[in-house]
């Protein structure tokens, strides 16, 4: 069962079986922020909604890191993040999952950034996080997306 539907389940129970199930959104604690990792692949399913938008990628058995990963030009944020750091420590997943969930920001986020939807078949890559140890569910929170040739942060708004 997804972490998602786990916590839905949680709630549904916790408020006693007899209300309609709400929406969950989690923190981001459970994510080794320590770790940044890299994924590409084409965009197999498109969840653009809130709390967060969220991507599943099918990615190739074949996945590199690219050589140019740490030199990549990122843009600003509001919010104080080191990204150069984050590419150059950047290293694939230990799991080889073929498709991966990519938990993305909130709508609001992604407008602030004139990032439209993505569509089903758009290749995308991103730097961001695994789940402590890379239990559970093979999900990512992305720290950075990168659409047609563009860089995206989605850790806050465009500075």
């Amino acid at each position: 069962m997804k972490r998602r539907e786990v916590l839905k389940v949680s709630l549904f129970m916790a408020a006693g079986g007899a209300a309609p199930l709400a929406g969950a959104h989690h923190g981001w604690s459970s994510f080794d922020q320590d770790r940044p990792v890299y994924l590409e692949g084409r965009v197999a399913k498109v969840l653009w909604q809130n709390p967060h938008a969220e991507l599943e990628i099918d990615v190739p058995a074949t996945l590199r890191l690219p050589s140019d990963l740490a030199q990549r030009v990122l843009p600003a944020q509001t919010a104080p993040v080191d990204g150069k750091a984050l590419l150059a420590k950047a290293v694939l997943p230990n799991r080889k999952d073929a498709r991966w969930e990519i938990e993305l920001a909130p709508l609001t986020r992604l407008q602030a950034w004139n990032l439209a939807e993505i569509k089903a078949g758009t290749m995308v890559s991103v730097v961001g996080f695994t789940l402590t140890e890379e239990k559970g569910d093979a999900v990512v929170r992305a720290e950075y997306l990168f659409v047609n040739g563009k860089a995206y942060g989605l850790r806050s708004s465009p500075a």
